[in-house]
């Protein structure tokens, strides 16, 4: 199966890291900022009195705009290729050295940055009207505005500074630190009588594998795996997390929540509603696991099983099998985005392919500079694997909404909450599809359990990671926390949201070890933005339900505008009122009638 799965193709980005236009567009990059430096000092910064005109403002204003979105897609476009690289192969020690360079070399746009979102937050009652006034200011009103607002958490100039130098020798450091321990760990694993090195993400992937023996003995291997890692991994999260509480502290942030909400462009309200709806919610997804536990023959469901297949558990998809799964489904809500889909796979914009040195998970990243965007997944031919492709797929589909509808890089600055809004949707459209179509109760069963397995996972098992980092924030307030403290703060976390839906002797103390959120100081927080996504999108396609296929064009057009609007004014536009919790209590309901056709079955 592993001629079939394709590896990505970057050559039309650049041709390798030794392309001379590479050389030159780090070169340009650093003129750029150089050119946005003096226009800040001699043009912007002067014109802090109120004696400036709307429409000189405006002018001001609107030529920044356009220096900084011509920067940025050069910046993301070298920025993702680096990162591609580095992330595919984490032994390519030039490519993670340009990307250290690179990243070096931002630093005087992190700082110029900084300065002006300060500078705007100084003429913030200026901008009103300036930004009334036809340019590109108007056209970014949003960001301006928004930038002016976050600008009261800033510290001063040289202590911004010295945080974005401090950052590339401390917690992104950390962070970098951890990818590389979990990319390039290798175990040695006994399967079919044969013995083979894996990869830590192909070893966590059995997961769902058919065979209960694999599934426990890859378990304990894991776990007996991360024993090992566990005190550097730990010395990873206590520098990322103590690094963000200073931070937080010094900029005069309420919590360490405050700032993700901020970044999710919600408020505290929105959350509480959304979380107590997820609370009231945990028992259906107790008996769910309690109902797959009686199926597998076992009082309690071990965590080695969560994922365990259900139902026809032979089938194992080819890569090709799972490209026309999702082609075909994808065209039942719409055919351009199948044909999008079609275009991703037949121009290797996607690398699925385990391999040594490559992380774990998946992810999509747009690539400014040609308009396209390249996906990552660890393609293993399960179900499970399939729906993750047709998640990033929807990512990618996002994007394409924005490049079409050429919308700048300061205009797709999408919150986590949103952004998660066309990958699940994706998800929904392939599993409803598959539901209607199968009348084999196995094949029903198998399908009714990977969606309702994927739901706990973004309802139950993200409402532990939530209070996971939630509880490690407050703790590191006071100390460091060693590995076993960290492992134990898991496990609590995981009996407050699993309940008595799995076995309390037979859980994961070391799910903080890979996954990458925990360890970015950008990204706290990286959990409850994915139960948002699901439930939003759940509430999405309801409406979809109802309007058929005039709804697909005020689809796309909140697709291309989720970095021009709060989330709650986007979900506005469709009668959705995200403060309530009834509306969450209503996109919970709907899983509701699946998992009972389940227990059925």
């Amino acid at each position: 199966m592993t001629e079939t799965i394709p590896r990505w193709n970057l050559s039309n980005i650049y041709a390798g890291i030794d392309d001379p236009q590479l050389a030159v567009d780090m070169s340009v990059l650093k003129d750029e900022t150089i050119a946005l430096t003096r226009f800040f000092e001699n043009d912007l910064l002067p014109k802090t009195d109120k004696q400036i005109t709307p429409e000189n403002l405006s002018k001001l204003l609107s030529h920044m705009v356009d220096l900084v979105n011509k920067i940025n897609v050069r910046a993301s476009t070298i920025g993702s290729y680096l990162y591609a690289l580095t992330s595919m192969d984490s032994f390519d020690k030039e490519a993670e050295r340009l990307q250290s360079q690179f990243q070096i070399g931002l630093l005087p746009l992190r700082n110029v940055s900084t300065r002006i979102a300060a500078w705007l937050g100084k003429i913030s009652a200026q901008l009103p009207a300036a930004l009334e006034l036809p340019g590109s200011a108007q056209t970014h009103a949003f960001f301006l505005m928004e930038e002016a607002q976050q600008s009261q958490f800033l510290m001063s100039e040289p202590e911004e500074e010295l945080a974005n130098e401090l950052s590339l020798s401390g917690g992104s450091a950390w962070g970098d630190l951890q990818g590389t321990l979990t990319s390039q760990k290798q175990v040695d694993f006994e399967m079919d009588g044969k013995t083979e090195s894996l990869p830590l993400p192909a070893l966590i992937n059995l997961r769902s594998h058919p065979s209960a023996d694999v599934r426990e003995r890859a378990y304990h291997l894991e776990q007996a795996t991360f024993e090992d890692m566990k005190e550097a991994l730990a010395a990873c999260l206590n520098g990322v997390k103590g690094t963000v509480n200073t931070l937080d502290r010094k900029r005069g942030r309420d919590d360490s929540l405050h700032s993700s909400l901020d970044m999710a462009r919600i408020d505290r309200q929105t959350l509480e509603a959304m979380l107590g709806a997820i609370e009231d919610s945990l028992p259906m997804f107790r008996a769910y696991h309690q109902a797959k536990a009686q199926r597998l023959g076992t009082e309690k469901l071990p965590w080695w099983s969560l994922f365990a297949p259900v139902g026809s558990v032979d089938k194992t998809y080819t890569f090709a099998e799972a490209k026309e799964t999702i082609l075909t489904n994808f065209a039942h809500f719409s055919q351009e985005l199948s044909d999008f889909a079609r275009h991703a796979f037949e121009n290797q914009w996607i690398d699925a392919l385990q391999r040594p040195g490559k992380r774990g998970g998946a992810y999509c990243m747009g690539i400014d500079g040609v308009k396209e965007s390249r996906i990552m997944s660890n393609f293993d031919g399960s179900f499970d694997q399939v729906m993750t492709l047709a998640h990033e797929l929807g990512h990618a589909f996002h994007n394409y909404c924005a490049f079409q509808k050429e919308k700048t890089p300061l205009q797709t600055q999408t919150p986590m909450t949103l952004a998660e809004t066309a990958s699940i949707m994706c998800e929904t459209i392939v599993f409803n599809a598959l539901l209607e179509q199968i009348d084999d109760p196995q094949e029903e069963l198998a399908i009714l359990e990977t969606s309702i397995s994927s739901d706990a996972q973004t309802i139950v098992d993200i409402y532990s990671r939530f209070l996971f980092e939630r509880e490690v924030f407050e703790r590191r307030k006071k100390s460091a926390l060693s590995a076993d403290e960290i492992s134990e703060i898991m496990l609590q976390a995981q009996r407050d949201s699993y309940g008595d839906g799995i076995d309390p002797e037979i859980m994961n103390k070391f799910a903080w070890t890979w996954k990458p959120h925990y360890y970015s100081t950008g990204l706290s927080f990286y959990n409850y933005p994915y139960a948002f996504g699901n439930l939003f999108a759940k509430g999405l396609y309801a409406i979809y339900q109802q309007k058929g296929a005039a709804f697909v064009e005020d689809y796309k057009a909140l697709l291309a505008s989720t970095g021009e609007a709060s989330a709650a004014d986007l979900a506005a536009r469709f009668g959705i009122d995200i403060r309530s919790k009834e509306f969450w209590t209503a996109s919970l309901a709907q899983i509701k009638p699946q998992i009972e056709r389940y227990k059925q079955l």
